[in-house]
């Protein structure tokens, strides 16, 4: 078992590039399946979650090569419409084969999803939205079973603006004949990098990042190279660590607009940031202020993101309030927290959180991707050693998490245990 080995107390300076989006790749990867010409995605990052969803393609039966930071698509070959349990039950992501298989071949079997363990993550829209098409969904043994013949373009409304339920949609009307809208959909960046993608293989979509969609469906899908959109969760997790150690660093290949809640919580915590047109420059104190936070569907403040900003309201002036819309299960990093010397409050889905004056490095176990993040960056400004086990949840999100905070300045290291 491999473990992050971090010396506290080093403040984060420099310069740092920051990689394809983990939550961009992912959908876009299962939209390679509904092409049958050549793909190329550029600069994809090769995340543990991205490796799986490669290997989910290779077993549908589609060509696949990697070169320096290329990945070439080819589904032409492609015969399968079973994902097996082995690669749902490592990533939920996985879900989003359901559209792209319906397109491809008007029917899929896939098992239940699995991924983080933080929370409910019921996948009834993504299921209903299908059935409003005109698929018809058995669901039993432990797969969901796709019958897509009699699928037609139509109208879905969300009960709530659902990322992967949205996707999903989206992927499965690219071919239906006629206009098909989405009604509520979600409208972060991901779903916006999706539609591009798509229509620059010839996909007529539009509206992705408001909340109605609508899609023309298309014959035919060409070759493309795409090059996803910069990981706004990955930025934000390190504009937050340099917050927490003191520190000044300017993050480029960013798109700002795309962090701007997390970049309102940092100004009122007390760091000064400015904005370029593809960097984010951050400086702090280290003299932190508590605040008030309240996940929400984006443009609102990123679930993603707030475990981090736990980790950093226990070193802040004042009492903090962190309520959790989204996953009810997300506050379980507090646990570990405590251990370094946070005193956190979990009532229900919210956190109080009364900032102390140090955190000590102590031995902590990551439970999932974002509570692992949090705890490397807790103890980046710890006092002391921190060790951080279970490292595989990070690198589900974070390829070579220690490279990237080795290069600002930490000291942190990948060990065996």
């Amino acid at each position: 078992m491999e473990a992050f080995y971090i010396k506290g107390g080093k403040r984060l300076v420099g310069e740092l590039e920051i990689g394809s989006a983990k939550n961009a790749c992912l959908p876009i990867l299962a939209g390679a399946l509904m092409c049958d010409e050549d793909l190329n995605i550029a600069k994809c990052s090769y995340f543990t979650d991205i490796e799986i969803m490669i290997n989910i393609l290779e077993s549908l039966g589609c060509e696949t090569k990697k070169e320096e930071n290329n990945l070439y698509i080819n589904s032409k070959n492609a015969s399968c419409h079973i994902i097996k349990e082995e690669y749902t039950k490592k990533v939920r992501s996985s879900i989003f084969m359901l559209g792209s298989l319906l397109t491809k071949f008007k029917k899929a079997l896939v098992a239940y999803p699995g991924g983080c363990n933080i929370g409910t993550r019921p996948i009834d829209l993504h299921l209903k939205g299908l059935r409003t098409l005109g698929v018809k969904i058995d669901e039993k043994h432990g797969f969901i079973d796709c019958d897509g013949s009699n699928m037609k373009a139509g109208f879905v409304h969300l009960d709530f603006p659902s990322v992967g339920a949205t996707e999903n949609l989206m992927m499965a009307c690219v071919k239906l004949k006629g206009k098909s809208v989405i009604y509520n959909a979600a409208k972060e960046p991901e779903i916006i990098d999706l539609q591009n993608f798509i229509n620059s293989m010839g996909g007529k979509i539009s509206g992705a990042g408001t909340s109605t969609i609508t899609i023309i469906g298309v014959d035919h899908l060409h070759s493309t190279n795409y090059t996803p959109i910069s990981d706004r969760i990955v930025a934000g997790t390190y504009l937050i660590a340099c917050a927490m150690t003191g520190g000044h660093i300017k993050l480029k290949n960013t798109i700002p607009e795309h962090n701007l809640a997390v970049i309102t919580k940092l100004k009122q915590s007390g760091c000064d940031v400015d904005l370029f047109e593809n960097e984010i420059e951050i400086k702090s104190s280290g003299k932190l202020k508590s605040c008030a936070i309240e996940t929400q569907p984006y443009p609102g403040f990123p679930t993603d993101l707030q475990n981090q900003m736990l980790a950093l309201q226990t070193i802040s002036k004042g009492t903090g309030i962190i309520v959790e819309n989204l996953f009810e299960t997300r506050f379980k990093i507090y646990g570990e927290l405590t251990k370094m010397g946070a005193d956190i409050t979990i009532r229900d889905r919210m956190a109080l959180i009364k900032g102390v004056d140090k955190l000590y490095g102590a031995t902590v176990t990551a439970s999932d991707l974002r509570g692992g993040a949090a705890l490397v960056i807790a103890g980046l400004s710890a006092s002391g050693y921190t060790t951080v086990e279970d490292i595989y949840h990070i690198d589900r999100g974070y390829k070579n998490m220690e490279n990237d905070l080795n290069i600002l300045g930490a000291e942190i290291k990948r060990i065996e245990i």
